[in-house]
């Protein structure tokens, strides 16, 4: 069944964050934000304003922040901790591994300015890698949202949900496409287009890109089925490996390194349950550089163009 998803228009997903994060406080005074210094960056300002009192201006010290989090997680807070990606996971990740996953602490992780579409600012800020690193952690939830919208139903549901949680979203305005008011459910992946062909797994920015392959595809005559992964941990396996076992081939899109990745836990969750050729759209042992989004986006082949050719090369690798 072919579904048609319209861009309501071009917004960024940290400000789905900053929306998400203040209805959620609306509705829980237990909920208190933490930021290194980049409150604006990642629309916590907002928040900041209304509720000082329950706002912590941390500084450019990601270390103690995390510490100051898990503590006040300690006393029955709800603490959102927020920087960019890369400081946020490779600066501190012995806090959160000893301080957050190790002690199921409820403590939400809010990385801003992921993967290669943070631009401009270059390969130091870019990080690819944090999914891996966020995602081998014990206890850990690790979700990254497709759109605005999405992101800030994300944000309200981690609030909700006790233990740990790395949300992942970016700068650059992207494709605002799923439903305003949607009810988003940890853990559960999303069709948003049926087909018999093969499988387009998705997840993130990468997500409209699929939709935009699957309509190229389809031109082809080929019937490609769409699969929104928000949550990466935990996996929805069961739609990944009753997908797969009905088109027999998949492709797997994400913006962060091939090592560690989405595509990877999708290659072992197949090669246990239901072994087909798949194909993977992701960046392969590269660091970023400086540019624009869309040209980064086209430079490391995560667009739409590159989704068309692998799901071909997936298909032609059936039955073989």
């Amino acid at each position: 069944m072919k579904q048609e998803y319209i861009n309501s228009g071009n917004k960024d997903t940290r400000s789905g964050f900053g929306a998400g994060l203040y209805e959620a406080a609306l509705n829980n005074p237990e909920i208190i934000a933490l930021c290194a210094d980049l409150a604006g960056s990642l629309k916590m300002d907002k928040f900041a304003e209304t509720w000082p009192e329950r706002f912590i201006q941390c500084g450019i010290a990601e270390a103690n922040m995390i510490g100051v989090a898990a503590g006040a997680a300690l006393t029955g807070k709800i603490p959102f901790a927020g920087s960019f990606a890369e400081f946020i996971t490779g600066r501190v990740y012995d806090q959160i591994r000893q301080e957050v996953a190790y002690g199921n602490t409820n403590v939400k992780i809010a990385a801003s300015h992921a993967g290669i579409t943070l631009g401009e600012d270059g390969a130091t800020h870019q990080t690819m890698e944090d999914i891996a690193l966020m995602r081998v952690l014990p206890n850990m939830v690790v979700i990254n949202p497709c759109d605005y919208n999405q992101t800030k139903a994300a944000t309200i549901a981690a609030a909700a949900y006790h233990g740990p949680v790395y949300l992942r979203f970016g700068r650059p305005s992207v494709p605002n496409f799923t439903p305003e008011n949607q009810t988003f459910e940890i853990g559960k992946a999303l069709m948003l287009n049926e087909g018999s062909d093969v499988t387009i797994f998705a997840t993130g920015h990468l997500v409209w890109e699929a939709l935009q392959a699957a309509k190229g595809l389809e031109a082809e005559g080929i019937s490609a089925e769409v699969i929104d992964i928000h949550t990466i941990k935990p996996l929805d396996t069961e739609a990944v490996i009753t997908s797969v076992a009905k088109t027999g081939a998949a492709v797997c899109a994400e913006e962060h390194l091939i090592a560690g990745g989405l595509g990877e836990l999708i290659a072992g969750t197949l090669a246990r349950h239901t072994p087909a050729p798949l194909e993977l759209v992701a960046v392969d042992d590269r660091f970023g550089q400086s540019g624009s989004p869309a040209e980064l986006m086209k430079a490391y082949g995560l667009d739409a163009a590159h989704i068309v050719e692998a799901a071909r090369k997936a298909i032609s690798r059936k039955n073989r």
